[in-house]
């Protein structure tokens, strides 16, 4: 992930993505079609999407068992797996807590980038992360997948695959290894502007096409709901006249890097009962100037935390930067910092706006609804920066 040097949500290079159904049994003939959230009318049980009308995946769309292949839309294409997917690779907290969610921890035979995300996945997951196989404590190499020989790596554009360093889907086709594409990842039009659907969407649709790879259906179905029960809890929640602004500041220096309307932060912010700064940017993770957060002058800033500039460095930044020295929310300390698995595309967004809630009610601009997180943050040692906590 990027700071203030390169990151790997940053240039993004992509694809698009629809929705999927979950396949509920491999190994014979089979259509299954199933509409999820932004598919024909509206569900009353399915909580609405709060922020800008990010475009999501319209009609009714399929996974597909044919014998022993599955196929699933993945960033806009039809991609066919053998199935079920019994050798899973997985680079990144939030890409690794997506299978986890799918009920596929049996499958994940070789994981990186692990070790900044480990404690707040082992809040969630527990006795789950026990004799995970980490290959690289950073980003895969090449090396590091072949030798683990799995049939499927699940990864990114800049979130593990890389065109300059010649780890694509494609290079590793050449290997005969299958590629599945993180959804918040994919870019329309193959520019450098990322977005296809809302990020709930994306979340949800990552966590059944992994499901259907695996044969998890039902697990997923589950996890599936219990988000959806809990951003409706979200949403009918007392809220604030006018919502107030949420600036994400992951990292700054001559530029802020920051998220848009198609990231992880958009659905944070949005069902915690904010309005993201960024929400007209029409893109995920990207650098904006330093005016945006001047002319935002937001209630709360919210910071990700991990390695690259620490939480201290971006508030002495903000306190000595002449577009945001005098805001309110750096005079008044009104800080939210969260673990980056909480931000970027994961099962840990729906965490990620509990908490948040939590914080906007404690700096007192929205009602209080006596929602309680159902991940505990202030159990997480050295995660700075949670000073409403305490309030």
């Amino acid at each position: 992930m990027m700071s203030v040097t390169t990151n790997k949500r940053q240039a993004g290079t992509v694809q698009s993505l629809s929705r999927l159904t979950l396949t509920r049994q491999l190994g014979m003939m089979s259509t299954v079609v199933v509409c999820l959230a932004g598919c024909g009318a509206a569900d009353s049980s399915t909580p609405r999407q709060i922020g800008p009308a990010a475009p999501t995946p319209t009609g009714i769309t399929s996974a597909t068992t044919v014998g022993d292949r599955v196929t699933v839309t993945n960033c806009g294409q039809s991609v066919s797996y053998r199935a079920p997917v019994t050798r899973l690779f997985a680079n990144d907290g939030n890409i690794i807590s997506l299978v986890l969610a799918a009920g596929a921890r049996e499958q994940l035979i070789a994981v990186t980038n692990l070790a900044r995300d480990e404690p707040v996945l082992r809040a969630k997951y527990g006795e789950k992360l026990d004799g995970l196989n980490v290959v690289n404590g950073k980003y895969p190499t090449q090396e590091n997948i072949l030798a683990a020989k799995p049939q499927v790596v699940f990864a990114g554009w800049n979130y593990g695959f890389s065109e300059a360093k010649n780890l694509t889907p494609d290079t590793l086709k050449g290997h005969g290894i299958d590629s599945y594409l993180l959804s918040e990842s994919c870019r329309p039009g193959g520019d450098s502007k990322r977005g296809t659907m809302n990020a709930w969407d994306a979340v949800e649709t990552d966590i059944s096409n992994i499901a259907a790879l695996t044969g998890h259906a039902e697990e997923a179905e589950k996890v599936i709901a219990d988000m959806r029960s809990r951003r409706e809890r979200l949403g009918k929640a007392p809220q604030a006249t006018r919502r107030p602004t949420v600036f994400l500041f992951d990292s700054g220096k001559d530029t802020i890097f920051s998220s848009g309307a198609f990231g992880g932060p958009q659905a944070v912010i949005d069902s915690a009962g904010g309005r993201n700064a960024l929400e007209d940017v029409r893109d995920t993770w990207s650098k904006v100037s330093w005016e945006r957060i001047r002319t935002a002058d937001p209630e709360v800033i919210a910071f990700v935390e991990y390695p690259g500039q620490t939480y201290q460095e971006k508030v002495d930044i903000l306190r000595s930067h002449p577009a945001s020295k005098d805001l309110r929310a750096v005079r008044e300390g009104r800080f939210v910092n969260l673990p980056y698995t909480m931000w970027t595309s994961s099962s840990l967004n729906i965490d990620a706006a509990e908490s948040l809630r939590v914080a906007l009610e404690k700096y007192g601009v929205v009602p209080s609804a006596g929602i309680t997180p159902a991940l505990d943050i202030s159990k997480l040692s050295g995660l700075p920066g949670n000073d409403w906590q305490t309030r």
